[in-house]
């Protein structure tokens, strides 16, 4: 079996949709999925803006299953399997990988601080040697700020030394350009680096990255897709402005419940609004305000169907 193509462009981080009992909803994902998929974009399922870490093992490879079932090319997914629990990454990558998925984004287990290299090492070594898998493409999931656990350049040579297949790429959500730009400085030999922001990946591309896995990409993907398409063009900087302005205007609040509100009130499903405790959900009156400033910027939501009430009562 041979390893997948790897991911390059622009990959959403896709939310996740609650129904009011919290469970979740696979029928309005798969929905969502398929607009995302329309728009250019690939599908980082499970991660951060995912609400990836509220959701069970057994939650995960139900909705893998589901989407699968509803027609969404698995290659097109990269969902997150990093978890504390060795056990728990080893079943969730082993089924990704299974089903076909394009690729697995993977958190280092993230509850112990101030653990070594050594020891992120042996947890990758062990999920790879234990998932067993000529197809399993990892790509590595920086993100300090939250995790704080890190991933150093010299962790991912180490990994690329003696897992060159299986170590596909990287997730840069350090917000460090710095910290980018050290690893593109290494010249790892098809290794795909994305940033965790649209608003360097003009930067990235110029300095010969794969992309960017973006929040904001839930609801303005075409655009940033753009950006990618057309990096080398004239207006490229003009294009990245823009970008920078929108993501501005939606992080000016908590960016999951920011992003679920803008997709409840643009498709008219209030379902979208739902997150899971401990997040709680913009109140009414931030979420209009939130709406009235993305329409004021010239914010428009192409190509979904019609919401309609038997949408929320599905599963």
């Amino acid at each position: 079996m041979s390893s997948p193509a790897r991911f390059a462009g622009v990959l959403s981080p896709v939310i996740t949709p609650f129904c009011d009992d919290l469970d979740t909803h696979p029928d309005m994902l798969a929905d969502h999925c398929r607009w995302l998929l329309s728009q250019g974009v690939g599908l980082a399922l499970f991660g951060t803006n995912s609400e990836g870490n509220s959701l069970s093992v057994g939650e995960k490879i139900a909705l893998l299953d589901r989407l699968v079932d509803a027609g969404i090319e698995p290659s097109r997914m990269m969902p997150g399997t990093g978890c504390c629990a060795l056990s728990d990454s080893v079943a969730l990558t082993r089924h990704a990988t299974a089903l076909g998925c394009g690729g697995v984004l993977m958190l280092p287990p993230f509850y112990y601080k101030g653990v070594s290299d050594d020891g992120l090492y042996r947890s990758y070594a062990e999920v790879i040697e234990r998932v067993g898998d000529a197809r399993l493409a990892i790509y590595l999931y920086h993100i300090p700020p939250v995790s704080q656990v890190g991933i150093s350049p010299a962790l991912i040579e180490r990994l690329l030394r003696d897992f060159p297949r299986a170590i596909a790429g990287i997730k840069d959500s350090s917000g460090d350009w710095d910290n980018t730009a050290a690893m593109h400085a290494r010249r790892w030999d098809d290794f795909r680096i994305f940033v965790g922001s649209e608003n360097l990946l003009l930067e990235n591309m110029r300095a010969g990255g794969a992309g960017c896995i973006a929040a904001t990409a839930n609801v303005n993907p075409a655009a940033i897709y753009a950006l990618y398409r057309h990096w080398r063009d004239a207006d490229a900087p003009a294009r990245q402005q823009a970008l920078a302005e929108l993501r501005a205007i939606v992080q000016s609040l908590p960016m999951i419940p920011a992003l679920k509100a803008i997709t409840a009130h643009f498709t008219g499903n209030r379902l979208w609004r739902n997150v899971r405790p401990p997040l709680l959900p913009l109140d009414d009156d931030s979420g209009r305000t939130l709406a009235a400033r993305l329409a004021g910027h010239g914010f428009t939501w192409p190509g979904r169907a019609p919401h309609t009430a038997a949408d929320e009562n599905s599963r």
